[in-house]
């Protein structure tokens, strides 16, 4: 860790400046969710000692080294392994990506000044220099009634505070730019807000759970929306963790991502949306009589033209998968559309 190992370093982060602000660090004694040291200065201590809002001084891009998080990824791609010194970084990964149109994109209208649009408002890059505080994003559209279901890549090494990177939902009432200048949770520390970390903590007015294992670089985190039995689902790596939520019928939600971590990136890799129907539920049900099969789809004998327009619709249905835990009591028990199964161990938020 070279900002442990200069004292240099550790005396310009740790040191009183002229004006009377002190840089405070926090460390978490083990390293096994990867935290990093990290100034802390909130916007109210700026205001009072008369600096600008917008100015951060130098002991704060002095970011600390420290360990990605591995093995957590959905291929196995070179990309997504430990990168050796003094080689090139490796190609940019695809794999489980989707070529098929999205129903919504990242908002170029409702993010924080500390987010950047690329690849047609697909991927979000996060703090493109140094980090002085959380930046988030959400998407375009509303996601008010029907199956909502989406995907979001990890493009980039995961590390840093407990909950550096999280994906979720949130209303409209979400402040994307309240912890501009504070490493905070964003989403979930209020009651319109949802988020899950890549540390595995689900977090919902500003209480903290153990969800799932983490994610990292080339983890793929999809989120189902069920506005019509109003529960929230996270999968990872297309495998089911769990239900996050329920009773959320008659609300409005937006996609959102955020993330404190100096040049991070991330990418919505699907985006669906289909209407509760007759068709929709009978295409569930098939997928968990046939839990065995990947691809369910590839493996029903209909004709070609029923097999295109159901990839179009409803292909994330028949390709979202049980756990890989083999159990009695599978995460995918509490992942699917049948109400009782939603009073599983894995319903945190009711």
């Amino acid at each position: 860790n070279q900002a442990s190992r200069n004292p240099k370093i550790r005396t310009a982060m740790l040191r009183r400046g002229r004006n009377g602000r002190a840089r405070h660090l926090f460390r978490n004694e083990t390293w096994q969710d990867a935290d990093a040291l990290a100034p802390i200065q909130t916007p109210e201590q700026e205001e009072q000692e008369g600096l600008p809002m917008g100015q951060v001084s130098p002991e704060g891009e002095v970011l600390s080294s420290v360990v990605p998080v591995l093995g957590e990824s959905f291929c196995q791609c070179d990309q997504q392994q430990e990168v050796t010194p003094g080689l090139p970084p490796c190609a940019e990964c695809f794999c489980g990506e989707d070529d098929q149109g999205l129903d919504w994109e990242w908002d170029t209208h409702f993010k924080s000044s500390g987010a950047f649009l690329s690849c047609g408002n697909r991927k979000v890059s996060f703090h493109l220099d140094y980090s002085s505080g959380t930046a988030a994003i959400r998407g375009t559209k509303e996601l008010a009634d029907g199956q909502h279901f989406w995907e979001v890549k990890m493009t980039s090494p995961v590390y840093g505070t407990d909950m550096v990177e999280m994906v979720g939902i949130g209303t409209s009432e979400v402040n994307l730019e309240k912890f501009k200048y504070n490493f905070g949770s964003l989403l979930g520390h209020d009651e319109a807000s949802w988020g899950l970390s890549y540390t595995g903590y689900l977090q919902h007015k500003g209480d903290k759970v153990r969800f799932s294992s983490q994610f990292g670089q080339g983890s793929i985190i999809g989120v189902h929306l069920d506005t019509w039995h109003g529960t929230l689902t996270f999968y990872k790596n297309r495998h089911c963790i769990g239900v996050a939520a329920t009773k959320l019928q008659n609300q409005k939600f937006y996609p959102m991502v955020c993330s404190t971590a100096a040049k991070s990136s991330m990418k919505v890799i699907r985006a669906c949306y289909t209407p509760t129907s007759l068709q929709y539920l009978c295409c569930v049900r098939l997928r968990q009589t046939m839990p065995r099969y990947p691809d369910v789809l590839r493996e029903l004998e209909v004709p070609p033209g029923l097999r295109t327009l159901l990839h179009v619709r409803l292909g994330w249905v028949f390709t979202l998968s049980r756990s890989s835990r083999k159990s009695p009591l599978s995460d995918y028990d509490s992942c699917c559309s049948e109400p009782e199964d939603y009073q599983s161990k894995r319903c945190r938020w009711t």
